[in-house]
């Protein structure tokens, strides 16, 4: 880890991305219900990171900022997928507080790095100023500490396509990759063996995503709903997983309790 990693506290930010680079297995869930109540409940579940999920959830992003206040009442860190990797809407969602980014539909290292780069205040990167906003501390840090966020914003890159996996390693290397992450559907969809996640090829992929971060020092991540297939994953390397999703859990347990009563 690098002296800018072991930077002083930023007011109101956690040690997630200091755990991602140290090593720390740490996991999460997505929140695509729209509903900020599911979402602190999930927080509260012990989970280290959500995922509020603007991509492909029910909420809008002028909703954001409830769901955000959420998960910031619990122990878990907020991380947002926003909707694409637009430098202002990059910006926006940062600005309203969330603790780092997990940016879809990436494919070559010049689109990771310029993400990255509107993850980051100058002379870091070009993401716009404004010392009033959530995402800077409402007020409280002046222009001298207000790069040392740069430190703690998470960074993490879907790795959706072949394109990308190919270019894993190159993804990798970026300051402030913090994590490669895995959609399983895209992918094996892309790859044109859409669900065969026991395919060779699919695992011969998910090696080289897992190679690829170690190699630079960063984290490989991945979403499961089978909880059986954790360990698996985990023996390949993977320790920045995403276990499910709200609407999962409220569908697993419905069907569940509905199973118990037909039996």
């Amino acid at each position: 880890m690098t002296d800018r990693h072991r930077s002083a506290p930023v007011p109101g930010f956690t040690d997630l991305r200091t755990r991602i680079l140290g090593g720390d297995a740490l996991f999460g869930t997505f929140v695509t219900l729209g509903s900020p109540m599911a979402a602190e409940i999930c927080g509260r579940a012990g989970f280290d990171w959500v995922i509020i999920d603007l991509e492909h959830g029910a909420a809008h992003e002028s909703e954001l900022l409830t769901s955000l206040y959420a998960v910031g009442s619990t122990p878990a860190t907020a991380l947002v997928r926003p909707r694409s990797a637009d430098r202002l809407r990059v910006g926006r969602v940062l600005d309203l507080g969330a603790h780092g980014l997990m940016i879809p539909r990436i494919d070559l290292p010049q689109q990771a790095a310029e993400v990255i780069s509107f993850m980051r205040y100058p002379p870091d990167g070009t993401r716009g100023l404004a010392l009033s906003t959530r995402g800077a501390g409402l007020g409280e840090l002046g222009h001298a500490d207000v790069r040392a966020i740069n430190d703690r914003v998470v960074g993490i890159i879907q790795i959706e396509s072949p394109s990308a996996v190919e270019h894993a390693s190159e993804i990798a290397a970026i300051d402030g990759v913090d994590v490669l992450f895995i959609g399983p559907a895209d992918l094996s969809h892309s790859m044109g063996i859409p669900g065969q996640f026991d395919d060779p090829r699919f695992r011969a992929a998910l090696e080289r995503v897992v190679s690829a971060a170690e190699g630079a020092g960063k984290a490989a991540g991945i979403l499961l709903f089978d909880m059986a297939l954790l360990p698996r994953h985990q023996e390949l390397g993977f320790r920045f997983i995403g276990l499910g999703s709200d609407n999962s859990f409220v569908a697993e347990g419905a069907r569940a309790a509905m199973a118990h009563v037909r039996r």
